[in-house]
């Protein structure tokens, strides 16, 4: 029996009914929000079913947003390296550099159904910030994105494109001030205007159908490189990566190939090392836990709770991992493996130099894998979702990391 047949039907069949994959996910609420989260839910189960709503999604995907992104072949850096090829899919030139508006346009879309006027939501790298600060004027909509005083430093051209668009950037000052702190105060916001608002989570984690909302607006991005690549090639890839830190771009370039035989890897922040407070790396050292009303991988103490974490990129640096990267995981179908900074920083400046593309930090962590891939010769190619572009990191890699003067392959 071919092993690959098990994942034909996966999107009608995952999750069940009460938002589980397998043993993951679910919706751990307080009572007050668990109404909220149910009419979400039924609001969705509408509309994606929805011929208006989803040709209206799809002209404003072409229309506004640019899509689809093309698959490229980096043939300068691949032929640097080795044997193996390795080529990106272009979520970079997704309008606002990153796949987060696929997700986003689409919550907006269904907040404009459900009749809301704001759009609340967390940011770490600022990416999801600024697409949904783009929903919010593109429908308009208020917007209110919360985000950790750290990461406000560290990301400081996001801040600004998120106030241009006319969004209310509030930073939050407890805690490591960093990305789960922003979704704890998103989380407190929402509680207090459910009723005018929509919660708008950043990736593929939170309680149920945040999971199922997200990965369903993602799925795009493997389905159009899926076909792209068949088209460029003739053929499948060996080797599918992505980074993963909620697992937002990696769940939507994971899913569309379950069904191929065709390797499926996660790529995590190692950070500075597998301290305890050093990397944020939830699949490869973390176990079963609930944050944030939703259950899976977890970085957690002996009672329970998150520990700290870290990584150069601050859109990966949150101690867990989306529930559906947990059951893949569990089920053998997906791999994970580790960057750190150091390797992370590599890949940013060999893509920027070799190939003419400037990476995020969250995506040189993948695009960081597939250079170690070809010097090993593991794959005859691999296809790496270029999830966001580094114009949002300029300022911090020059200020810590220079101009990459010290680069050698």
């Amino acid at each position: 029996m071919n092993k690959y047949a098990a994942y034909d039907n996966y999107l009608k069949e995952q999750p069940d009914a009460k938002g589980y994959f397998g043993p993951y996910g679910g919706s751990y609420l307080p009572e007050k929000l668990v109404p909220a989260f149910q009419e979400i839910e039924q609001a969705y189960k509408r509309i994606s079913q929805s011929a208006q709503f989803i040709n209206e999604l799809r002209r404003i995907r072409r229309e506004f947003q640019g899509r689809p992104t093309p698959v490229y072949h980096c043939e300068r850096l691949s032929n640097l390296l080795g044997t193996t090829q390795i080529y990106l899919k272009r979520e970079d030139l997704n309008h606002t550099g990153a796949h987060k508006l696929n997700h986003c346009m689409g919550e907006g879309l269904l907040a404009k159904f459900m009749g809301k006027k704001k759009l609340i939501a967390e940011t770490g790298a600022g990416q999801h910030g600024v697409a949904l600060a783009t929903a919010a004027a593109y429908f308009g909509l208020e917007c209110d994105i919360y985000m950790g005083e750290v990461d406000i430093a560290k990301q400081a051209p996001n801040v600004a494109r998120m106030k241009i668009l006319g969004a209310r950037v509030i930073p939050v000052t407890h805690g490591l001030k960093t990305l789960k702190e922003a979704v704890d105060a998103a989380f407190e916001a929402y509680m207090k205007e459910y009723q005018d608002a929509i919660y708008c989570i950043g990736s593929a984690v939170g309680p149920h159908p945040f999971p199922l909302i997200v990965r369903d607006f993602q799925v795009i991005v493997g389905e159009e490189a899926r076909e792209q690549f068949v088209q460029m090639t003739g053929h499948l890839p060996d080797a599918v990566c992505a980074c993963v830190g909620g697992g937002s771009n990696s769940i939507g370039m994971f899913v569309p190939f379950l069904a191929d035989p065709v390797e499926i890897i996660g790529v995590e922040p190692l950070g500075r090392g597998s301290g305890v407070g050093d990397h944020a790396a939830s699949m490869t050292f973390g176990k079963k836990g609930v944050l944030h009303g939703f259950e899976s991988y977890l970085l957690q103490d002996e009672q329970g709770d998150p520990l700290p974490v870290y990584s150069v990129a601050s859109g990966l640096d949150y101690p867990a991992t989306g529930p559906e990267h947990a059951y893949l995981k569990d089920m053998g179908r997906t791999q994970y493996d580790t960057v750190d900074d150091k390797e992370a920083m590599e890949a940013f400046f060999a893509l920027s130099r070799y190939e003419g593309i400037i990476p995020a930090l969250e995506s040189s962590h993948a695009v960081a894998y597939a250079m170690r891939c070809a010097r090993e010769g593991k794959f005859g190619s691999i296809l790496v979702n270029l999830s966001g572009r580094g114009d949002k990191d300029m300022d911090y890699v020059i200020e810590h990391y220079g101009y990459g003067e010290d680069l050698k392959l």
